[in-house]
C-alpha cells in the first residue's frame, strides 16, 4: 500500500508510519520542513506541504491507498511546561481550530485533483465532540456538545467531509486520551503519583476515556484495510472507568500511595480553560468498532499502563 499521513511527526503519526513501514508499505509523511526529517524508518519519506493546500503534494494522492489526516496543533501542549502553563488564549484557540480546518481542506483539494482517487480517507477526531461530562454512554449518533473542544471536533470532522461526494470512503475516529509514555497528557497524569502525591482529580466521578497507542494504530490500520469500515467510530478502550478508579490503578502500577485528591478549583486555577481535559470526560464505548470485528490488544487500563 501507499499511505499518506498528515501530522506524521506527531505521536500517533510516528507510530503509525513505523507500523506500516515495518510491514513493507510505502509511507509518505507530509511536513512543512521535510529536510529536517532525517531519522525516518525505511520505506518512509517526507514530502513538503504548507498545511493549508494541496500545492506541491497533490500528485502523491493520485492512486494512493489511503490518506490519514492527523494534522493539528497540539491541544494540551507539546511539553510538560506548556501543558501546565500554556493557556488557551484567544490566539491559541484560533490556531488550534485553523490548523485542523486548513489541513482537512488541503486533503480535499488533493482528492479533487487526483485522477485515481484514494481508496479511503481516515479523519481523526476526539470524544470531546460530545461535550463536557455526560453520564449516559454516548453512541456515535449522539449530538455534539457546545464547548470549545466540541466545536473544534465538529469542524475538524467536517473539514474532510466533501471527499465522500467524490466517491471516497471516509472513516472518522473519535479517540479518547491516547496513552503513551512519550508525549500526550499521560506524563501530566502520572507526575503527582511519581512525587508520592497522587489521588483523584476533582470529584473523581468524571469518566476517563482512554486508548493505548498500540490500539490507536491498530484501529487505523483496520479501517484502512477493511472496506466495510465507513462513517464515525468511537475509539476508546472497551473497559472504561472513572477518574477515581484510574487513580487507584495508576497508584498500584507505580507502587505509589493514592491519598491526596487534587481539588477542582486548584486545577481550574492552574490550567485555566484547559481544566476540562482532566475534570471532564465522556463514556463513549467502541461498540461500532468491536461490532465490525476489531479486537483491542490493551482493553484494560492496568495492562495498558504496565505495557
Amino acid at each position: 500500500m501507499r499511505v499518506i499521513i498528515t501530522g506524521g511527526s506527531g505521536m500517533i503519526g510516528r507510530a503509525l508510519a513505523r507500523n506500516l513501514a515495518d510491514d513493507g508499505h510505502e509511507v509518505i509523511v507530509l511536513s512543512r520542513a521535510p529536510e529536517s526529517a532525517t531519522r525516518l524508518p525505511a520505506r518512509v519519506r517526507a514530502a513538503r506541504w504548507d498545511g493549508k493546500s494541496a500545492e506541491g503534494w497533490a500528485a502523491l494522492a493520485d492512486g494512493a491507498d489511503a490518506i490519514v489526516n492527523l494534522a493539528g496543533e497540539n491541544i494540551a501542549g507539546s511539553s510538560m511546561l506548556e501543558i501546565l502553563f500554556g493557556r488557551w488564549t484567544p490566539e491559541r484557540k484560533r490556531r488550534i481550530l485553523a490548523s485542523r480546518a486548513d489541513a482537512g481542506r488541503a486533503v480535499v483539494q488533493a482528492v479533487e485533483r487526483a485522477a485515481r482517487k484514494p481508496k479511503v480517507v481516515i479523519q481523526s477526531s476526539a470524544v470531546g465532540y460530545y461535550g463536557l461530562s455526560r453520564e449516559a454512554p454516548l453512541p456515535e449518533n449522539a449530538p455534539p456538545g457546545d464547548d470549545f473542544l466540541a466545536r473544534v471536533c465538529v469542524e475538524w470532522e467536517a473539514s474532510t467531509g466533501p471527499v465522500e461526494s467524490l466517491g471516497v470512503r471516509r472513516v472518522v475516529f473519535r479517540s479518547g486520551v491516547v496513552l503513551t509514555p512519550r508525549g500526550g497528557i499521560l506524563p501530566l497524569l502520572l507526575l503527582p503519583f511519581r512525587l508520592f502525591a497522587g489521588g483523584r482529580l476533582g470529584s473523581g466521578e468524571q469518566w476517563f476515556p482512554w486508548v493505548h497507542l498500540d490500539d490507536q494504530v491498530a484501529a487505523i490500520r483496520f479501517a484502512i484495510e477493511k472496506d466495510q469500515a465507513r462513517g464515525t467510530f468511537n475509539l476508546t478502550a472497551p473497559h472504561q472507568l472513572r477518574n477515581t478508579e484510574a487513580a487507584a490503578i495508576i497508584g498500584r502500577v507505580l507502587r505509589r500511595p493514592v491519598w491526596l485528591p487534587v481539588p477542582a478549583f486548584t486545577l481550574r486555577l492552574l490550567l485555566g480553560d484547559k481544566h476540562i481535559l482532566v475534570l471532564d470526560g465522556q463514556q463513549a464505548p467502541p461498540d461500532r468498532l468491536v461490532g465490525l470485528g476489531f479486537t483491542f490488544r490493551r482493553p484494560r487500563l492496568e495492562d495498558a499502563l504496565r505495557a
